[in-house]
């Protein structure tokens, strides 16, 4: 490794996150620097900043700064090189085999590998300052250390004993195909799939992400969100605008969605921005608060640049095959135990 630091984005807990997010994640600064490009932010018809297009956000800046770089806000050269041969030992190692996807993945092919940003940011992670996402609660911390117990020894999507679909480890939805790995709410980059299509009127914004094909329409006429009583798996959004930003705010989630693996909950509360910084690029930032998770709310953020081609279907279909396999290796591996008894 070189420079002595590990650049692949890792949460915390030690207990789960997607592999291919786990090394893809993008950050930057819109206080310290401005995309390439520059040039005035085109509008719609009826004056507002036109944030419609598809847009790409792959990356493999660190989500969080490594510890090693201390204080550092940028990249030198040498660590940008670092963080690249990084990611292409890690799509080498996926695709031939390692010991969270054992058989193998995909093909180089399949991987949205792409440089640093070009600011070279150090972190996703903008605030606290120091780039790295705040300390879990103590609730969150037990959570966390009883499923680790539970599921010590088990791979990536096996099922604790005796369990069903739920039970198939933190990442069970996006094996279901019920929630993209990195389309969240929020959006983070991820090995593949990094596109989302934003479609707006005057009083309403659909965000559709490849990934999944999952949609949120979005109103922004003002009225109030849905009851508490009504939770949606991928929340209930409102927006509005801040001048030239469209902030969305979303509540009432279900259960955790694709982001950080389902590690946020009910209680989780989402403010994203979107902003029209340029004719190729849009920012987008994300203040994630859910206080049965974390100390304290937090804030990423990330430059998504145009993409002219058109989002395609992605082929995701809960009840796959893969799933019927998965259930039925783990009864027969279940009766091999009780047998041996």
């Amino acid at each position: 490794m070189r420079n002595g630091w590990k650049v692949a984005a890792e949460r915390r807990s030690g207990t789960f996150l997607l592999v291919a997010g786990a090394i893809v994640l993008l950050a930057v600064s819109g206080a310290a620097a401005q995309p390439a490009g520059g040039g005035e932010a085109p509008r719609t018809a009826w004056g507002a900043p036109d944030l419609g297009g598809v847009w790409d956000f792959r990356s493999i800046t660190p989500f969080e700064r490594p510890e090693a770089l201390g204080d550092r806000q940028l990249l030198t050269d040498e660590d940008a090189a670092a963080v690249r041969e990084e990611a292409d030992e890690t799509w080498r190692g996926i695709q031939d085999g390692n010991d969270a996807m054992p058989t193998g993945s995909y093909n180089e092919a399949w991987y949205d590998v792409a440089g640093v940003g070009e600011d070279r940011r150090t972190s996703l992670v903008v605030d606290p300052p120091d780039g790295r996402v705040p300390p879990f609660t103590a609730g969150e911390q037990r959570r966390m250390a009883e499923q680790a117990r539970v599921r010590r020894g088990l791979g990536l999507h096996e099922l604790t004993y005796g369990g069903w679909v739920a039970d198939m480890g933190p990442g069970h939805l996006a094996v279901r195909c019920i929630v993209g790995f990195n389309s969240g709410p929020p959006m983070t980059p991820s090995a593949y799939n990094n596109n989302m299509q934003l479609f707006q009127t005057e009083d309403h914004v659909v965000v559709l992400n490849e990934m999944v094909h999952s949609a949120r329409v979005i109103p922004i006429d003002g009225r109030p969100h849905l009851d508490a009583g009504i939770p949606q798996q991928m929340g209930d959004s409102r927006g509005y605008w801040d001048g030239d930003t469209l902030v969305v705010e979303t509540r009432n989630f279900l259960r955790g969605t694709g982001f950080l693996g389902g590690q946020t909950g009910p209680h989780f509360r989402l403010e994203e921005r979107f902003t029209r910084v340029g004719p190729e690029t849009l920012l987008y930032q994300a203040t994630v608060d859910d206080p049965t998770v974390w100390t304290t709310p937090w804030t990423f953020e990330l430059f998504m640049n145009r993409n002219d081609y058109p989002v395609y279907e992605y082929a995701c279909h809960e009840g796959n095959y893969g799933i019927y396999n998965i259930l039925t290796g783990q009864r027969e591996a279940e009766a091999a135990i009780e047998a041996a008894r």
